[in-house]
């Protein structure tokens, strides 16, 4: 999802970026509001104060559903989580945290604060009513945006992943029981019935003849289950995983070549018949780097002949790097949040390992074939 995005800038230190997909309901929206919301309910406007109020309606919802978001990312930032971006696409929204809280209670006080900061908007927006009952449009998007907040909150708090209230559950049980798998288990299951509820509850209504909201409710019953169905599957990875180690899936003969070796060299004597995808950099006796196909693309090819490696590499101290004693869940989990495709194992001073996305899948594998 992070791929397709839109830089907005940053709040709080977080980045916020727009998913393409957000186009696609932010339109729908506009259209709903403007064809039949804001004409059924203020007869008298003009078209084009239909569709004006309809866009600005929409884009104000888009704006509740990101202080929603920077709630969640405020607390978690005050806990100690970093929290790279927060995006805005098709379903609302989600904040990228980097780790999960430490304890039930950070969990649940980081889930609850969307909810109350949705209720928060709600009654924000319900108290300024009377402030612009004399302007009509503007009473008229207060009214929407009171009532969505409300709805909001209020669906966020069903006890199932990925929504908040799953995660809230997530946190009771896990207080009572200290077993985080086994909560996050339980969340995710009740997140996938969830799911499957808003689907036949979605079909029913298309069957009803109401074509529209029917399929809306089931695409979110589907949404909502496929990633309940996704978590599960993540901490079934998790648990195979377990205590093992980076050391135990790194390469140890990975691609390496010196810095003086030009790009036209590292491209025709190694990239193009080893078919590897990054090199490591021996600068005799320096601190190495890392280059990688995507730094090579990004030199004029009439410059390969001139250019040493040693000046389109990244250095050591530059890279997202991980130890050989490190869990290899925490290694996917980086890999993910930093969005690479390969980790430098450091140790001291010097590159020991190198730890791939094809390794970890690989390593996975074999721990399959033994479970079996």
């Amino acid at each position: 999802m992070f791929r397709n995005t839109i830089s907005l800038g940053r709040i709080a230190g977080i980045r916020i970026d727009l998913d393409y997909s957000w186009f696609l309901i932010f339109g729908l929206l506009t259209w709903l509001l403007a064809a039949e919301y804001y004409p059924a309910e203020f007869q008298n406007w003009s078209g084009a104060e239909y569709w004006l109020m309809g866009l600005a309606t929409a884009a104000m919802l888009f704006v509740s559903v990101l202080v929603h978001e920077l709630g969640h990312s405020i607390v978690a930032k005050r806990m100690g989580i970093p929290v790279p971006r927060i995006t805005l696409f098709i379903f609302g929204g989600v904040s990228q945290i980097a780790t999960e809280p430490p304890s039930a209670g950070g969990e649940f006080a980081m889930a609850i604060v969307g909810p109350m900061v949705s209720f928060g908007l709600a009654a924000l927006f319900w108290e300024l009513e009377p402030l612009v009952a004399s302007a009509t449009p503007l009473l008229a998007m207060f009214k929407y945006l009171a009532w969505l907040n409300l709805i909001l909150g209020a669906f966020n708090l069903i006890p199932g992943f990925p929504l908040d209230g799953g995660r809230v559950l997530r946190a009771i049980v896990w207080r009572f029981t200290g077993d985080y798998q086994r909560s996050t288990g339980i969340a995710a299951g009740t997140g996938r019935f969830f799911g499957f509820l808003l689907i036949f509850l979605g079909i029913w209504r298309v069957l009803a003849g109401d074509l529209l909201n029917g399929l809306w409710i089931a695409f979110i019953g589907w949404f909502l289950e496929s990633a309940a169905g996704g978590i599960l599957q993540q901490e079934g990875v998790r648990s195979m995983m377990g205590a093992h180690r980076v050391a135990e899936a790194m390469r140890r003969d990975f691609p390496h070549v010196s810095g003086d070796v030009t790009v036209q060299e590292l491209v025709d004597k190694y990239a193009m018949p080893a078919g590897a995808r990054y090199f490591v950099v021996d600068m005799n006796g320096g601190p190495p780097g890392l280059v990688t196909l995507t730094g090579i693309k990004e030199v004029p090819r009439s410059s390969w002949t001139q250019t040493p490696v040693s000046q389109i590499m990244m250095p050591l101290r530059r890279l997202d790097t991980i130890p050989p004693d490190a869990q290899l869940w925490s290694a996917l989990e980086k890999m993910g949040r930093d969005g690479v495709n390969q980790l430098p194992v450091v140790e001291g001073n010097g590159i020991v390992g190198m730890l791939s996305r094809d390794d970890l899948v690989q390593y996975l594998g074999r721990l399959r074939s033994f479970a079996t």
